[in-house]
């Protein structure tokens, strides 16, 4: 949720009047891009732990959402990548997390905690929550006082989770409830993050970023909120490194269970070198092991043939990867759209 938090954060300064600059790793629609050049003191910006640098960032204010072994390329165990979220935390003044994650909760002592579950104790938390098809809303509280309502266009709990930050670090500035609340409710969300692409043919394109077992489980969950009775959700997927792939092979094939179909091509390598350990045919048949709709596709042709042909009206085709998987989606749209095609 990195690119979604701090999108949403530059996004409620904005129109809180603050005039941040902005540099995330998604595009925005809001300021056209990945970033936006500000006037005032305030700087968004979205960091990472995937090569270590994360540690040479000192802010003011630092959020954290969750943590876990993301990039096994670069760390052996999930104990290096607590290590490095522990230098970066001694060197935020304020320190904004979620305690939702158990290693935040029990490794790093944010400064302003929040949570999803009223019974942690958290600063920030939430209740009377309806997660809906077209949005979320919830009742925020802050230490034991009710704030108020608060309306989200984006879906799913991971998304409420990402606006709690947004709330607080908005408060910790000193912003009117009513201002962040405002904010909030009209951020459309960033590119790749669950980014409708269009309709044809009675099916609705997504394109999402997930590219990780958690990412995949929340996306999904989020789909199968939109979702109408009836409606299947395929999820098309190309993993992301052979390091990533082979290090979480069984927590993928696990993460696959709430879709009713399973596309799998091979992995997008990401420059890394294919020593034969493992690949997309591989986790295809653990899929199948939870799941047993999974087909394999072995390339990109293979896959946008396989759809024009599956593919059926009322589907919600859930298009996920970090690689170039979402290429496709245009030319499959333009040649669902055409009169001559029918897709029963």
């Amino acid at each position: 949720g990195k690119t979604t938090t701090s999108s949403m954060i530059g996004y409620m300064l904005l129109q809180a009047g603050l005039d941040p600059t902005i540099l995330v790793g998604g595009e925005v629609k809001a300021w056209e891009g990945n970033a936006r050049m500000g006037k005032s003191r305030y700087l968004v910006a979205e960091a990472d732990e995937s090569d270590g640098s994360l540690v040479k960032h000192a802010p003011e204010i630092g959020i954290i959402t969750n943590i876990e072994l993301d990039h096994p390329d670069h760390y052996e165990t999930l104990e290096e990548v607590v290590d490095t979220f522990q230098t970066f935390a001694q060197g935020c003044k304020t320190l904004v997390g979620s305690i939702d994650c158990d290693t935040v909760r029990h490794r790093l002592k944010p400064t302003i905690s929040y949570s999803l579950d009223p019974d942690q104790g958290a600063d920030y938390t939430v209740s009377n929550v309806n997660y809906r098809a077209d949005g979320t809303t919830a009742l925020v509280w802050e230490k034991g006082q009710a704030l108020g309502v608060l309306n989200l266009q984006l879906l799913g709990r991971h998304n409420l989770s990402n606006s709690l930050a947004a709330v607080a670090v908005g408060r910790f500035l000193g912003l009117e409830f009513g201002q962040i609340a405002e904010g909030i409710a009209t951020f459309e969300g960033a590119r790749r993050r669950f980014e409708l692409r269009g309709e044809a043919a009675g099916v609705t394109f997504i394109d999402d970023y997930a590219h990780h077992p958690s990412e995949i489980r929340a996306t999904l969950a989020a789909a199968n909120l939109q979702s109408r009775p009836g409606q299947r959700v395929v999820a098309i997927f190309q993993p992301h490194r052979y390091s990533r792939t082979l290090t979480f092979l069984e927590e993928f094939a696990e993460s696959f269970t709430h879709a009713d179909l399973v596309v799998l091509t091979d992995i997008y390598s990401a420059g890394e070198p294919d020593l034969g350990q493992v690949s997309g045919e591989d986790l295809a048949t653990a899929i199948s092991k939870h799941n047993p709709q999974v087909v394999y596709q072995p390339n990109l042709p293979l896959v946008s043939e396989f759809l024009l042909e599956n593919l059926r009206s009322g589907d919600l085709a859930l298009f996920l990867g970090a690689g170039n998987l979402n290429q496709t989606i245009p030319e499959l749209i333009t040649t669902m759209s055409e009169p001559a095609k029918s897709y029963i």
